[in-house]
């Protein structure tokens, strides 16, 4: 015990004694170089061993270890994320993906990658199309940049090339025919099928605003203050201004508010069969309707065979009409009536079929969601021109998605709803009370004030669009108005037409009438024709006249011998031109006249 105690204060002494030395600059050259450098190993210098002494002092040891040991691991940390830092930023197109998960950064601290130094290396790899992203557990992994969506593509026009004929095509005035004081066709300067083909739009055109569009879909139906249908929904009068606010996303009423699709369980059924083909009809549509066996079914004719191959013909009837066509051997299992595919409507919605009818002529881009264009023709009415060659000329051409004919007579909406009253179109009530509530909006009757507008007042009886969603909101709202007020289209059309204007700079191609008499061939509706008496059978040609040939009196033939001949060349005369036979009464003359002679020359 002594002797351990004792040579412990003695090794305590020598060291003490060699600082002492060494503080005074002698070294005893009799201790050996290692054992003189043993303490400097250890210790280093008097400041590392007054910082050990007093942890050793203050803190246990086992807390000393870890304390160091955690001092160890954060330096190591630091130095690993700084390294790191610099070879991603040098090797990052070499690298696709950094997992840390199995690395012992991540075992030694969930702090071992935190937002701020991810944020940083982003930062670097801003131009390198990638980034890293860490999940819950602080894992870290750089993954590529998905490239930017390009720019959207639009159709914005064309123009013919110089010296095209239609390029300086005018428009003849009309012929001065006092007789024929009516409306009549004007000529039209259409491009070869060929050529409009070729000039189909490969892009959309531009919607103004309006990007996406949808519709309202409910089940349970509350009225509204007035107006609507089961069929179209109630919207309230609030929520009909609001849709008249153009935004860049939308959602209004547009009919089919019940049901899976439209056409499915909507209260204007089609068979499943006949969505399919709709569905597929991804390019042109042209379509029609008939309801109540009020019309009859017009051919389309000029029909090129690119247009019979790539364009879709619909004609939608209810199931009295299809009776009806049944009944006349028109209708069999292929469904279909020449270019005509007939698509039976049952559960219709509404009791009046001219409400009915404004269905399809509205909302074909709701009953052929894949069409891009569309062609609506009433059912009175005869195509004529080959459909691509009317949409190029009033669509393409003009770079338009909406175009519709003028009234031929009528610009003002107070004179059309007079006209309409006068000939008992609908019942007068309803019209002043929907001209009345338009003029307390503003609608103020047309004037030149209204110009580059020509005209308040649309022929409905032919619409030709194209399916983007501005388009598709005008004719949605356009059949609101006609579910809330009377079925007379022509009275909403400008108030619509008016409000979107007023917050878009889309507009609407108004074309004259004569030019739309020059592609449809308007007919008369089958009641009207079925009151007609039937026609005369055709007149069979007159018996030809029998032919005269003079024969003179016996008396004369002696005589007259030596003109005989005179006589059978003017009988040959009159059978080869037959028309120059003298009348019975000139006959009478003439042999009378002869027989004069004859009995003059006798005596």
């Amino acid at each position: 015990m002594s002797g351990s105690l004792g040579q412990r204060s003695s090794s305590y002494g020598s060291l003490l004694q060699h600082q002492q030395q060494q503080q005074n600059g002698v070294f005893l050259q009799s201790t050996p170089p290692i054992a003189s450098r043993k303490p400097a190993k250890v210790f280093g210098n008097k400041e590392k061993e007054n910082l050990f002494m007093w942890i050793f002092k203050f803190v246990h040891r086992k807390k000393v270890g870890m304390m160091f040991l955690c001092l160890v691991s954060i330096a190591a940390m630091l130095w690993v994320l700084y390294v790191g830092k610099g070879e991603v930023t040098q090797e990052v197109h070499n690298v696709q993906s950094l997992d840390f998960k199995n690395n012992s950064i991540a075992d030694l601290s969930p702090m071992s990658v935190d937002e701020d130094t991810v944020n940083a290396i982003n930062s670097s790899l801003a131009n390198h199309e990638m980034k890293i992203t860490l999940n819950d557990d602080k894992i870290a992994t750089i993954v590529p940049e998905p490239p930017p969506p390009p720019l959207p593509v639009y159709f914005t026009g064309y123009n013919l090339p110089k010296g095209h004929p239609c390029e300086t095509f005018t428009m003849p005035p009309p012929p001065a025919d006092k007789k024929r004081t009516g409306p009549r066709p004007c000529p039209v300067c259409y491009l070869p099928v060929e050529e409009a083909i070729a000039l189909m739009p490969k892009a959309p055109s531009y919607s103004p605003v309006l990007q996406n569009l949808t519709y309202v879909h409910e089940e349970n139906l509350t009225k509204s203050e007035f107006g609507g249908s089961e069929f179209g929904g109630y919207p309230s009068l609030k929520q009909r201004l609001e849709s008249y606010d153009i935004k860049e996303s939308m959602s209004v009423h547009c009919g089919f508010v019940r049901g899976d699709k439209p056409g499915r369980d909507t209260k204007f059924d089609i068979d499943d069969s006949d969505l399919f083909e709709m569905d597929k009809c991804r390019g042109v549509v042209v379509a029609s309707a008939i309801f109540g066996a009020y019309d009859l079914i017009q051919q389309p004719k000029n029909i090129s065979e690119a247009a019979k191959k790539t364009i879709c013909f619909f004609m939608f009837v209810d199931e009295e009409t299809a009776t009806f066509l049944r009944n006349s051997s028109d209708l069999d299992d292929t469904k279909r009536i020449g270019l005509w595919r007939i698509v039976v409507v049952r559960n219709l919605p509404y009791t009046d079929p001219r409400r009915n009818g404004k269905v399809p002529k509205l909302l074909l881009h709701r009953l052929f969601p894949n069409a891009r264009y569309s062609l609506w023709v009433d059912g009175k009415l005869e195509l004529v021109v080959d459909p691509y060659q009317i949409l190029e000329r009033f669509l393409w051409r003009k770079n338009a998605s909406f175009a519709i004919s003028r009234h031929y007579k009528r610009f003002d909406v107070f004179e059309e709803a007079e006209a309409n009253k006068a000939a008992s179109k609908y019942d007068n009530a309803s019209i002043d009370f929907q001209v009345n509530f338009y003029k307390a909006e503003g609608l103020t009757p047309y004037s030149e004030a209204k110009l580059p507008i020509r005209s308040d007042v649309p022929e409905g009886c032919v619409v030709i669009r194209e399916h983007i969603p501005i388009s598709n909101l005008f004719t949605c709202l356009w059949f609101n108005e006609v579910d809330r007020f009377t079925s007379r289209d022509q009275l909403s059309f400008s108030t619509v037409r008016d409000k979107i204007t007023s917050k878009t700079n889309w507009t609407i191609h108004m074309f004259w009438d004569c030019q739309r008499r020059n592609f449809v061939v308007q007919g008369y509706h089958r009641d009207i024709l079925e009151h007609w008496p039937p026609p005369p059978p055709p007149l069979l040609p007159p018996p030809p006249a029998p032919l005269a040939v003079f024969v003179p009196p016996p008396s004369t033939l002696v005589d007259e011998t030596p003109n005989a001949s005179a006589l059978e060349t003017s009988v040959e005369r009159i059978v080869s031109n037959p028309t120059k036979i003298p009348s019975p009464r000139r006959r009478r003359r003439f042999g009378s006249r002869r027989h004069r002679k004859a009995v003059a020359g006798t005596s």
